[in-house]
């Protein structure tokens, strides 16, 4: 395994743990560790697979494209509207999410009682900076960052792990079964960067599907042992935004999760206005950058989401809907692409699977409004 292999890996894992892994303490503590566990472990391969799937299709099509460029392609302008609609929602609840926070961390972590919101508005100026370093900031912040995060959680985990309670992780509430469904499926999507994983390890597309699998992988390990550390130690007394149950330490985690998928979703969506909507510079700017800023005032202004919420929801809607269009898309491009030789990766794909899938990511998006 080579740089380019372990950059790919990390880009996919950086994109994927961002502030998901914040909310999960919080929601598997109401609902119980191990129904947690259940979910996270379930989710997780059939997120894993529609990453695969995800990553055959780039590897089938010649051209340069982010979701709604492929959806475009392989299942016309309602397919690509669809798309883009879910795209743009699943961005601005992670971006929305990040903002709030960091807004928060920051307050806690720099003295002088700053607003939450002030220090969110200059995380936002900070990241706007940084996208305009493209790929190769991109590569530079997933890599360390991703590390940065690894290191962070095992060290946590060593520090905690004699206060942890064995009792706290066998609580079991029932009525609570469906609750992480959200933001399990939040904090496991990262579709947004596979194409530029397709980008970063051109020359050795063959190490593509390992790269996927395992940047897949990592995030569900660390969200294990994150979660059961803060559960096993606190119970049920921790706050939404998890790192803010404990001091600076853990404080400093959230910032470095949120901050390297903040940069990665806001480069994935620039990259859909410019290559599959073909938008000028300030469109752009307006979408990535202002309007992202302008929501996150409004929400905070007025307290109309709060974090756990802002996750659940766009994890069921964007997340439920990009996997369905994914699968379908991905045997649509294996029948325009037949004739051509096999890519590096091929995923088994039928229409009785692509149904059971899509059940089950509908029935999480119904389920998660009935609770």
């Amino acid at each position: 395994m080579n740089k380019k292999f372990w950059a790919t890996t990390f880009t996919l894992s950086g994109t994927i743990i961002g502030a998901g892994i914040l909310g999960l303490p919080y929601i598997f503590a109401k609902s119980g560790f191990l129904v947690g566990l259940f979910w996270l472990i379930t989710i997780g391969a059939i997120m894993t697979f529609v990453n695969l799937c995800l990553g055959e299709i780039a590897l089938r099509t010649k051209s340069r494209h982010q979701l709604s460029g492929y959806a475009g392609k392989y299942l016309g302008k309602w397919g690509k509207r669809i798309m883009f609609f879910a795209m743009i929602f699943g961005v601005y609840s992670a971006l929305l999410a990040y903002l709030i926070g960091e807004g928060e961390s920051l307050s806690k972590l720099i003295p002088g009682n700053i607003h939450p919101l002030i220090l969110g508005i200059g995380f936002w100026l900070i990241m706007t900076l940084l996208i305009k370093e493209g790929l190769k900031g991109l590569k530079k912040i997933e890599t360390w960052g991703v590390i940065a995060v690894i290191t962070i959680i095992i060290a946590i985990f060593i520090k905690f792990l004699p206060q942890i309670q064995t009792s706290n992780l066998l609580i079991l509430n029932q009525s609570n079964f469906i609750l992480p469904i959200g933001i399990v499926i939040f904090a496991l999507m990262g579709f947004t960067s596979i194409s530029e994983l397709r980008e970063e390890i051109q020359g050795q597309e063959k190490l593509l599907k390992k790269a996927i699998i395992l940047g897949s992988t990592i995030p569900i390990i660390l969200y294990i042992i994150f979660a059961a550390t803060i559960i096993g130690v606190l119970g049920k007394n921790i706050t939404q935004v998890a790192t803010l149950s404990f001091g600076p330490f853990m404080t400093i985690l959230g910032i470095f999760t949120m901050l390297t998928s903040y940069f990665v979703l806001s480069f994935s969506l620039h990259d859909t206005l410019k290559y599959d909507l073909k938008t000028n510079k300030k469109t752009n700017t307006l979408i990535t950058s202002i309007a992202p800023l302008l929501l996150y005032i409004l929400i905070t202004k007025f307290n109309l989401l709060g974090f756990s919420s802002v996750l659940s929801i766009g994890g069921v809607i964007s997340g439920g809907l990009t996997g369905i269009l994914i699968i379908i898309i991905n045997k649509r491009a294996k029948q325009a692409t037949k004739t051509n030789k096999n890519p590096e990766i091929n995923m088994p794909i039928n229409w009785l699977l692509i149904i059971i899938l899509s059940i089950i990511f509908i029935a999480g998006i119904i389920l998660e409004f009935l609770h």
